[in-house]
């Protein structure tokens, strides 16, 4: 009987494991950013959504495979536009992970009992369920302005899904770079 460090993640059971690290560098990348901004605590619900939201921009967004150290400076702009105001990122998310799973309706291989295959877009998915599921309380932007002239803890709010608030904090982080 095989010890269960020695099978691999894909089920080949060649020894080796598939380590997600386009996503950790990812996520990386995107918690650098943010931190430099220094826009929010890093243990607010708001920071974890700007991390993923801009984690999955760095991820989807590498097409070629190649994101090293060197060209995350050259893929700011390009990030820059995708998490601009007026750009679909919801539906571009949803498209590049459709491109990368064709398959998204067939039973997930660790459901059907083997390990998946590619950790790093698990975790990506993982990422974009949360961002999609999960709602926080933000400051309603659509109010009527001159209300109460209340500050800002005291305004309106609205809930408004997780990543609608970490889209433009991903976007003002990368500008704050």
């Amino acid at each position: 009987m095989p010890h269960r460090g020695q099978e691999s993640t894909d089920g080949t059971g060649d020894g080796e494991l598939a380590a997600p690290m386009a996503w950790l560098y990812a996520e990386y990348i995107a918690d650098e950013l943010l931190r430099s901004g220094d826009l929010m605590p890093t243990t607010s619900f708001e920071f974890r959504a700007g991390r993923d939201a801009l984690a999955l921009t760095v991820f989807l967004s590498d097409t070629e495979g190649e994101l090293s150290g060197i060209r995350v400076i050259t893929q700011l702009e390009t990030w820059l536009s995708l998490t601009a105001y007026d750009q679909p990122w919801r539906e571009w998310v949803q498209k590049r992970l459709a491109d990368l799973a064709p398959d998204a309706t067939a039973v997930p291989a660790a459901v059907a009992g083997r390990a998946t295959a590619d950790p790093d877009l698990e975790l990506a998915r993982s990422a974009w369920r949360w961002l999609r599921e999960t709602e926080l309380l933000a400051p309603d932007l659509n109010a009527v302005p001159g209300g109460a002239g209340a500050g800002e803890d005291e305004g309106p709010k609205v809930w408004t899904p997780a990543w609608q608030l970490g889209l433009p904090l991903g976007h003002l982080a990368i500008h704050l770079f």
